[in-house]
């Protein structure tokens, strides 16, 4: 039985602030800031926000929204990727810009998207042959680009195992 092997290489790019991202950039992470006010994360106080550049040069924002149920909870990322498939469906997605708040604690370090969200990202990427860059930030301190989702998920699973 011959094994499968798939080069592992992860790489992002650490930026102080998100001052010294290029400005579309920069553009789509404040987006995302200013959704948080959206978030329903009445148990956890965390508020996720993630905002996205589409092909066609749409941009949606998508809000985590807690229930009391945690198991049916929403990811930002997740509520975005489904307004996405929803209002354009066939267009990719190029960017993702995530972003923070919690009532707990301040957070100064970038928050990637969770596992499963970065399952549903990769689909997005190889439905489309298209990478997509995310941007991640918290509220305060360095941002963390990758330039494709494969840099978040290295060891993926895909529709090419099957």
């Amino acid at each position: 039985m011959a094994i499968k092997k798939r080069e592992v290489v992860s790489s992002f790019t650490v930026y102080d602030s998100a001052a010294e991202l290029a400005a579309g950039d920069a553009v789509l992470l404040q987006k995302s800031v200013s959704e948080l006010q959206h978030s329903y994360s009445p148990y956890s106080g965390f508020k996720v926000a993630a905002t996205v550049l589409l092909a066609n040069g749409e941009v949606l924002t998508g809000t985590n929204q807690e229930n009391a149920s945690y198991p049916v909870c929403m990811c930002a990322e997740g509520t975005v990727l489904g307004a996405v498939s929803s209002l354009y469906p066939g267009v990719a997605v190029l960017k993702m810009a995530v972003t923070v708040k919690s009532s707990q604690q301040s957070i100064a370090h970038p928050v990637a998207p969770c596992g499963l969200c970065r399952q549903r990202l990769l689909e997005y990427e190889n439905r489309f042959q298209q990478n997509i860059k995310v941007i991640m930030a918290g509220e305060s301190g360095e941002v963390l680009v990758a330039d494709t989702v494969k840099d978040l998920l290295p060891l993926y699973f895909s529709g090419s195992d099957l």
